[in-house]
């Protein structure tokens, strides 16, 4: 461990994935072990709220996913690599963990899930699949927009494509506002990191069909339809899925809300 932190108890530390690269982590709180995994152009700051709400009865780990924060990013970019990071953090934290993912988090967390890792508990919210599959041509299309912008250094323009798309199916919703400009575009180029994650844009039926652990997902009431729609299809698709619905909430989820609604399902036997 690096450094400690007496405000929430927090410890950071550094964890070394299977290509070399190190990726950052804030550890908070003691008992059985919680990964968060943020989503497109969150960090592990982004989750502080969260973790320390779970944090009197966890140990919650939050870290900067590759390529953003403290973390490095070895290139070539694959969704495996991803997934090593949140192997090595989960060796780590002591073995088989709960992990929450958010967003296109949650969409790594279900295929890491669905690769082996040793997830007890997984909980997702809001993955932004669409459930039609005639989404895809324009999925497609978006994505290789968003790359060719990014492989010319117009990382607003990126920006703004996906800020401007995050309200259309498999598009994931992120942080917005010209106080977090400057901070978006540092990490935007890993906008096209959750676009691999999330494959086709469409609900992976065939990869959700081999996750073993139990799932929940979880979506707001005041999301879009589509949002819903794609929640609870993934729920459907999972051996050991549910889906729930918090009243009131977006896809920026209040922590109070969300955070009694995780620890529940998590000591869950």
């Amino acid at each position: 461990m690096d450094e400690a932190n007496s405000t929430l108890s927090r410890v950071r530390g550094r964890v070394t994935s299977a290509d070399g690269t190190r990726i950052a982590y804030e550890r908070y709180g003691d008992g059985p072990p919680v990964i968060l995994v943020g989503g497109a152009l969150g960090t592990a700051a982004a989750e502080r709220p969260l973790a320390g709400l779970l944090a009197s009865r966890f140990s919650v780990v939050a870290y900067d996913r590759r390529g953003r924060g403290g973390s490095g990013d070895t290139g070539p970019y694959a969704v495996g690599r991803e997934i090593d990071d949140l192997a090595a953090l989960a060796a780590e934290a002591g073995g088989d963990v709960a992990v929450h993912g958010t967003s296109s988090g949650g969409a790594l967390a279900l295929a890491a899930a669905a690769a082996g890792l040793p997830i007890a508990q997984l909980s997702v919210f809001e993955p932004p699949y669409a459930t039609d599959a005639g989404g895809r041509e324009g999925f497609a299309a978006r994505g290789r927009r968003l790359v060719a912008l990014l492989d010319e250094g117009r990382h607003e323009e990126a920006l703004e494509l996906f800020l401007s798309d995050a309200a259309a199916p498999g598009a994931p919703a992120g942080p917005a506002g010209p106080a977090g400009w400057p901070r978006l575009a540092e990490v935007a180029h890993t906008l096209a990191y959750d676009h691999a994650v999330l494959g086709d844009g469409v609900v992976p039926e065939g990869l959700l069909g081999s996750v073993d652990a139990r799932v929940l997902v979880v979506d707001g009431g005041f999301s879009p339809a589509w949002t819903r729609e794609a929640a609870q299809a993934v729920a459907a698709a999972l051996p050991r899925g549910r889906h729930r619905t918090l009243t009131g909430q977006t896809h920026l989820v209040a922590p109070h809300v969300l955070a009694p609604v995780l620890a529940e399902f998590f000591v869950e036997e």
